[in-house]
């Protein structure tokens, strides 16, 4: 009977509290929503920022007519960048093309020149310099110069046709062997 008495008072005693504790919750919730949307207008540039270097970019887009002729008269202050993987990069290749496969291109771009010779084969572009990325169908092409882009460079081009559309118009050749 002891027991049942003690039990019942101290359930009792512990209800107002977890009363009070129910009902402080509300008020201090409609304080944070309020203080939340009277965010500071500095903070709020800085987060617009922050999304527009974290939104996807579409870089311009070449076609197989604006390709052919850097193919044919290729340029030392330009860059036609395949970025299929070595082993599709056997079938064949854009002529005057260099291989740098999406798999390593944002961490190549945080090398030194020197150290990106040396693992790459080929000078590593400038961030002012014209560098056209294609893959395969496209798709590849367009991250690359989304990690680009976000590595500082400027001048770049999405060859957006790629290695399918190069086939297709050369008349289903090989193209070049890397």
């Amino acid at each position: 009977m002891l027991r049942i008495a003690l039990f019942n008072t101290t359930r009792c005693a512990a209800r107002p509290t977890l009363l009070t504790r129910q009902a402080a919750r509300p008020a201090y919730q409609v304080f944070a929503r309020y203080e939340s949307s009277k965010a500071n207008e500095a903070l709020k540039a800085a987060r617009k920022a922050k999304d527009r270097l974290q939104k996807d970019w579409q870089g311009p887009v070449l076609t197989y007519e604006q390709v052919k002729p850097k193919t044919l008269s290729p340029s030392a202050d330009a860059y036609l960048i395949d970025v299929r993987e070595p082993d599709e990069v056997m079938q064949g290749s854009i002529p005057s093309s260099v291989n740098l496969p999406l798999s390593v291109l944002a961490n190549s771009f945080h090398l030194t020149p020197q150290a990106f010779k040396a693992q790459h084969g080929f000078e590593k572009p400038g961030k002012q310099q014209e560098v056209v990325f294609y893959c395969r169908s496209g798709m590849r092409s367009a991250s690359a110069c989304d990690i680009a882009r976000r590595n500082g460079y400027e001048n770049i081009l999405n060859y957006e046709g790629s290695w399918l559309e190069w086939t297709s118009r050369e008349g289903g050749g090989k193209g070049s062997i890397a």
